[in-house]
Parts: structure tokens; sequence; C-alpha cells
């Protein structure tokens, strides 16, 4: 008996608690700023501490919110006036309250992406680590949101918090409504159901409703796709899962991964970048399982206040990074040329980096309090002691799939993924480094393998065997058979007083060789002056591996005159064996479509292409049309479309998700 008075004591005070209430208003969104008023009742503590974010999911370095927050007041629930007292950049301290303090202040925000906000009389793109105060003690108790925009605007919400009929917006706690990014605006809408959840698409673009109905499909069809690696959906807590995409030009690229939604901006349009930017998709699509459910030790629960430091973002991003692409090489969205150049540029960062000798995978992800979109002012010598912790775990994820394909026919990276989600399937069950060598171990059910693995390319630093690997699925791994003269690839600013090197140059490259580095001008090379970079692409292109070049130069010790010696640009690329003059045997047909054929458990949308040119329509296996050469689009042509330039669907095949993070060679990502 009194185990259950307890117990219903214990759920009064929980059930009790009052909402934190935010409210919204964009009185002055032509400059950039929302109006914010947050409520706190039942105040017992007798300072009430509110703190600024510092730090937000899905970003591992310190961003500093406070710094767009300003015109912060309080007042008690009379509406008299209470002290405030900043106490640390981010935080600030409200005392003589009676048990109620609203408080007030202005947000600015001007650039739209997964981690700022972006106000301005188009939208409001919030993300809200970067745009709500809270407050010590208040973590658990629910959060409501209302949003009041600007009279004529049309604007509506799509978020992944719950509606509520008085128009507000809601999240459990703190956490979930940090979660829950919001885009106000006018937007494209579209929507299905896959199984029990309901997936949506809301588009703030200046395209048309056509592309938005096609580029909707596209990420139908990379959803059940998707769903096929893990063998289903993960259970959304309102049963929706929220697509939030901004392709804008005023927008910067990035991509955010949320518990139930991601949110996606972009400078490119559909009608010619729909390939790059359904890759971000697939990206942060797959993050509703492996990080945001699949969830690291080191990130839960996520501290707000300071860098969070986690040695498994190989596993987190990097596999991410390795499925993004292969679900739309299975979907039939991605071309074969595409995916392996995705792979290809993975594998051959890895392979050649100076930095695979400095820091094993674990140690790069603990260096993203570093990279991930932090700044400073020094300079850093990156480009020879780091290899993005996206790129670097995609290439250990291609190494491993294709390791466990080769040893235990039937089995596969999916299985170790299954497993993960089966023994960490939410928050409350995350995991560590040890709990990710023994799911493998029993995934393929051998603990020497997956030892094999760990020891040598997770704590160490062994590159895996990728050429052997590969050609089981009839793929060779190659240097450019006819590469170019190179001297390392220096960053350089050009003048009328030569060419300055304004970044470390690469360890073993020519130019380092040479003892030449950040700082140093070279005033000449081959016998003529540098003044731009055509004059150091003439200069390359005259030359071949090999040959030894005289340079000038002015450096901290004066002038200096040193040889460059040639080499031949160490990028490899991966060539199916049919391109590369090699006989494809029947094996390694089998071998690949085992690897990059459908794996969807429900049936996929059928998508096809269009010639602006000769009209046909043809699969997306194609890029550009076979009769014409013209660059294919999603919709169907309308006139003048066969006049466009900017190549089509075929917009890269950067990462699929966040720009720039994770350092250099990452995300594209997010």
């Amino acid at each position: 008996m009194k185990f259950s008075l307890c117990l219903v004591l214990w759920a009064v005070s929980v059930f009790a608690q009052e909402p934190v209430r935010y409210e919204f208003r964009f009185p002055n969104a032509a400059h950039h700023e929302a109006e914010i008023k947050a409520t706190f009742s039942g105040v017992r503590q007798p300072t009430l501490e509110l703190v600024m974010s510092s730090s937000s999911p899905g970003r591992y370095a310190v961003h500093e919110f406070a710094k767009n927050v300003y015109n912060v007041r309080a007042s008690d629930g009379s509406g008299h006036a209470l002290e405030v007292a900043k106490v640390s950049p981010s935080r600030w301290n409200v005392t003589g309250h009676h048990g109620a303090v609203v408080v007030e202040y202005t947000l600015f925000g001007d650039r739209a992406d997964g981690t700022y906000d972006g106000i301005d009389l188009t939208h409001a793109h919030l993300n809200m680590p970067a745009t709500l105060i809270w407050a010590h003690g208040f973590e658990k108790n629910p959060v409501s949101m209302k949003f009041d925009v600007p009279a004529g605007s049309n604007w509506k919400a799509a978020t992944q918090l719950e509606p509520r009929d008085d128009g507000t917006w809601t999240a459990p706690f703190l956490d979930r409504a940090m979660d829950g990014t919001t885009e106000l605006s006018v937007h494209d809408w579209n929507e299905w159901k896959a199984g029990d959840a309901q997936f949506r698409v809301s588009l703030h673009h200046r395209g048309t409703k056509e592309e938005a109905d096609a580029f909707a499909r596209m990420c139908e069809a990379t959803v059940i796709e998707a769903e096929g690696v893990f063998g289903g959906f993960p259970k959304y807590d309102n049963g929706t899962y929220t697509f939030l995409l901004d392709f804008l030009p005023y927008v910067n690229r990035d991509g955010m991964e949320h518990r139930d939604s991601t949110s996606i901006t972009a400078t490119n349009d559909i009608h010619d970048s729909a390939a790059q930017l359904i890759s971000t998709v697939s990206h942060e699509f797959f993050h509703n399982w492996n990080v945001k459910r699949i969830r690291p030790k080191s990130l839960q629960p996520f501290d707000y206040e300071q860098a969070n430091m986690s040695s498994e973002l190989w596993f987190a991003e990097g596999f991410t990074n390795y499925y993004g692409p292969l679900v739309l090489r299975r979907a039939g969205l991605w071309s074969m040329d595409r995916f392996t150049r995705s792979m290809g540029g993975a594998v051959s960062q890895v392979m050649t980096a100076p930095g695979r000798l400095v820091h094993n995978v674990i140690e790069m992800s603990r260096l993203a309090p570093f990279v991930d979109a932090a700044t400073a002012n020094d300079p850093v010598n990156y480009s020879n002691t780091f290899i993005s912790y996206y790129t670097y775990g995609q290439a250990v994820a291609l190494g491993i799939d294709l390791s466990i394909r080769e040893h235990f026919p039937g089995k596969s990276l999916d299985d170790w993924m299954k497993t993960m989600w089966r023994e960490h399937p939410d928050v409350d069950k995350p995991y560590d480094v040890a709990d990710l060598q023994k799911a493998l171990a029993d995934a393929v059910g051998d603990k020497a393998f997956a030892e094999q693995i760990f020891q040598h390319h997770i704590y160490g630093k062994e590159a895996m065997p990728y050429a052997e690997l590969l050609g089981r699925a009839g793929f060779v791994l190659e240097q450019h058979p006819n590469a170019d003269a190179w001297m390392g690839n220096p960053q350089l600013s050009y003048g009328a007083n030569g060419a300055e090197i304004t970044a470390a140059t690469l360890h073993g490259s020519p130019i380092y060789e040479a003892g030449l580095d950040r700082g140093d001008r070279i005033t000449q090379l081959d016998g003529k002056a540098l003044a731009s970079a055509q004059d150091m692409n003439g200069i390359l292109e005259a030359h071949k591996p090999g040959d030894k070049l005289k340079a000038r130069a002015e450096t901290r010790g004066g002038h200096k005159e040193v040889e460059i010696t040639l080499a031949a640009s160490p990028q490899l690329e991966i060539k199916p064996y049919e391109l590369a003059g090699k006989e494809l045997t029947p094996q390694m047909s089998a071998f690949r479509e085992g690897w990059l054929g459908n794996k969807a458990l429900r049936p996929l949308p059928k998508l096809v292409k269009y010639c602006p040119v000769c009209k046909r329509s043809l699969t997306f296996e194609y890029e550009n049309c076979p009769y014409d050469g013209a660059a294919l689009q999603i919709t169907y042509p309308k006139p003048g479309d066969e006049k466009r330039t900017g190549g089509g669907t075929d917009g890269g095949a950067g990462r699929g998700g966040r720009g720039g993070r994770g350092g250099r060679g990452g995300r594209g990502g997010e």
C-alpha cells in the first residue's frame, strides 16, 4: 500500500507539471528579428537560472547561440519587472519572483540551416537550440509553442512537434522541444503512408508544384529502400516523419537529422540538382535510425551547454555516409557512375591522406568539436592530421560490408545494422565502441572476425584491402591511367607578386618535400611568373610526372630557390570491370547484385526522367540522354527547358548531407 501511494504521488507530481509556454512574433522579420516570450510557472527555486544553449544536437562543436539574443527582460506573473543578472555569456539569473517568471527577448537570425535560425519576409526557419531560452530545473516540463505569423503572410507551420486544437505545438519535455525544428512559410506539401507511418514533405522553394511532387516521389523511394536495411521503420512519436526542405538561393547548404524529421537547406533548385539534393535526403533519413535512436552513450543525454565529444561518430556519421549513396543506388535513384564516384572519393581520401597515419577512426571522431563548423583564428595542420569521420567511416563501412559478404555468404553490413537496432533500439539503451564490436560478432557469428576488424581498422590505422574486396564485385580500384603532373594541390592566393601558400602543404607531396609551406610566396615557377591559377595550370599541363621544376620563393627566412619534382596525382578511382576492359564473371555479377540490388520490403514508386530535347522518358539510371546527350530532368519538359544549363540532375556526388559538417571531406554532409 505504501509503495502504491508513493507511485500515485510521483505520478501526480509529474503530470501536474506546468508546461513552459513560448510565444513567437515576427514584427521585424524584414530585419531578421523575432520577439519571443517564455513563461515559467511553478518556479520553486529562489533564483531561476536561464540558459541559452551553446551547442545543438547533430553538431559537436560550441556555437554560443546567446550572441544573437538581446533585449532580455523578465517580469512576474502580475507584470512587475524582475531583476535580470547576466552571470555568464549564456546565462541569466532572475530573482524576486513569486512562483512565475515571464521572460521576453529579441532573437536575431539570418542563417537558415540545420544549426542556426533564418528569419525574413519569406519564412522563419527555427532551430530550437538557437531559438529558446530555457531554465535549469524545467528540463522535464512539457513545452508549448505558439507562432503568431505576420499578417497577410499565409505562413503555415511544418514541424515534428505535436499540434493541439488551440493552435499550439507541443513536446513532452525540453529535449524533444529542442529537436523540433520548425519551418514557418508558404510551402508545397506532399504526404504518403507506408505501413503505419505517415511521411510528409514540406518544400519551401521557387520551383513548380510539379517539381515538388516529383521530388516527393524520390523521397518516397528513398524512405522505402532505407527501410529494407533495418527491416522496418521506427515507431515515430506522433506517427509521422517530416522532411523540412528549404531550397532557396539565400539559405545555407546543410542537413540536420531529428528524431522524427530532418531539416535540409540548399541553394540549388530541384530542376538542376535533384540527384544532389536527394543524396542529402537519403543521408539524413538514415539518421532516424542511426544516431537518433541507435545512440552513442557519449551523446546521451546531450549537453546543450558545452561541446559534446564522441568516439563513435565514424559509425554514427560515417556509416550513414556509406548508406546514403548505397540506398540511392539500390533504389535506382543514382547511376552506377555516381555511386562509384562517391565510394571512390572516400577510399581515395583514406588511402592517400597522411592523416590516417596520425589518428585512427575513433580519434578522428573525437576531433569533432574542433572541426564540425567550429571556428578559430589560429592556423591548423588538418590537411596532414585529419580525415573527416564522415569520409573515413564511409570507407571503413564499405570495406567491412564487402569483407562480411566475402567471408559470410548471405550476410552483410545490413545484418550488423539490424543487430545494433535490436540491441540498442532507442536512446534509453545507448552504445559504446565495445558494444559495436560485440554486435558485429553477433551479426556474423564469429567473434574472431569482429576482433580482427576492430584491432586492425578501428583501434588500428590499417587501411582495408579495398582493391581485393572490390574485385569480388567486379570493380577495379586504380590510379587514373593518365594522371596529370601533380605538385600537391597547395592552397594559393595569387597576386602581382606571385602565389602565396595559404595553408599547410600536404605531407609527402612534391611541394612539401621541396620545403615550402604556409606563408611562403612562390614568385617564379619553371622560369615563369605566377599571377593566376591559369598560369599555374599552364605550367603543370606542359609537364609530366617526374619532371623537375625550378621555383623561386620568398620565405620567412628570406629568398629561396628550390627544385620541385612533380609526381603523378595519387587520386584513386573505382571503375566497373565493364569499363576497365575486364571480364565481369557470373560470380562477380551475382556478388554485385547481392550488394547493390533492391532490398525494399514494399513496392517502390515508378520514377522516370525526361529529356528536354527529344522528350523521351528514361529510367533514373541515366543522367544524360543517350540519344542527344542532354541533361535529364525529373519533370516533363516545358518550352525553354532545352535551353537551361546547370547539368540537369547531375548536381555532383557530394556527401549525402550537411555542407561542411565534419571538417574537410565531410557531409558533402547533416
